[in-house]
């Protein structure tokens, strides 16, 4: 959920009078690798510890040149601070990461100075990583890589590789080595992200305090989450969910 007071801008180290710097170049001359790069995620916490994590630029070489939490504030500061990188969540308010990533095409084709897309998600799931794939970003890893990975994949999609978390490759070369399209599942398209994302993570085992420390959400939205999941599917308890999404191979 966006936090309520960053609706005018980004937030964190990068506040809204910081967001409109232009873009400058990625060297110092001395010849150390620099890459800028703008964090789109819509938890603060979560965007504080990679901006602690990989933010160090005298250590690491990566300058946070700018945040957004939501779909509008992501175009905004990217827009106007033409980063190297972009790190994407994939689950945003106004549209996810895929809208990002469309509205943003223009910027991602500049042959002189392109913008690059790295998601960085929770999810691990096929239609979330082909998704934001097709919709140009370069790579795609999951929130369980560490700072010293992070930092080196970010130079990795700077540089124009393509760059994933291990399990994630298959699924990329899986969908584009079909021409046909994915089944469409009526059940699970009445979720929305979010919800399965919670239902994921029950299917797996997960207690709600589990949950809610991976999703950075409370457990009383945890309940809600897994109440409405229910309720959509037309399920009585999490032993039921548990099977149905192992049946459609969602754990």
């Amino acid at each position: 959920m966006s936090d309520p007071t960053e609706a005018n801008g980004t937030a964190g180290t990068a506040g809204a009078g910081e967001a409109a710097r232009p873009a400058q170049p990625a060297g110092d001359g001395a010849g150390e690798r620099r890459v800028r790069v703008v964090l789109v995620d819509d938890h603060r916490m979560f965007r504080t510890g990679v901006q602690a994590e990989i933010g160090q630029t005298a250590e690491t070489g990566v300058e946070v040149v700018g945040e957004a939490a939501d779909v509008d504030q992501a175009v905004t500061v990217i827009t106007a601070t033409r980063p190297e990188v972009v790190l994407l969540d994939v689950h945003l308010p106004g549209g996810g990461g895929v809208e990002v990533l469309r509205r943003c095409a223009p910027l991602m084709s500049d042959a002189e100075r392109p913008v690059r897309f790295l998601a960085l998600s929770v999810s691990d799931a096929a239609e979330d990583v082909i998704g934001v794939i097709r919709g140009g970003a370069r790579g795609y890893v999951t929130k369980t890589i560490t700072g010293t990975d992070l930092v080196d994949s970010v130079f990795r999609v700077q540089e124009g590789d393509a760059v994933f978390s291990p399990r994630l490759a298959g699924f990329v070369l899986d969908a584009f080595a079909s021409t046909d399209a994915p089944p469409v599942d009526e059940d699970l398209d009445r979720l929305t992200q979010r919800e399965r994302e919670v239902l994921r993570l029950i299917a797996r085992g997960y207690a709600y305090k589990e949950i809610a420390k991976q999703l950075y959400i409370s457990v009383k939205t945890v309940e809600s989450h897994v109440s409405a999941v229910l309720r959509k599917l037309q399920l009585s308890n999490r032993h039921e969910l548990t099977r149905w999404a192992t049946a459609r191979r969602l754990v």
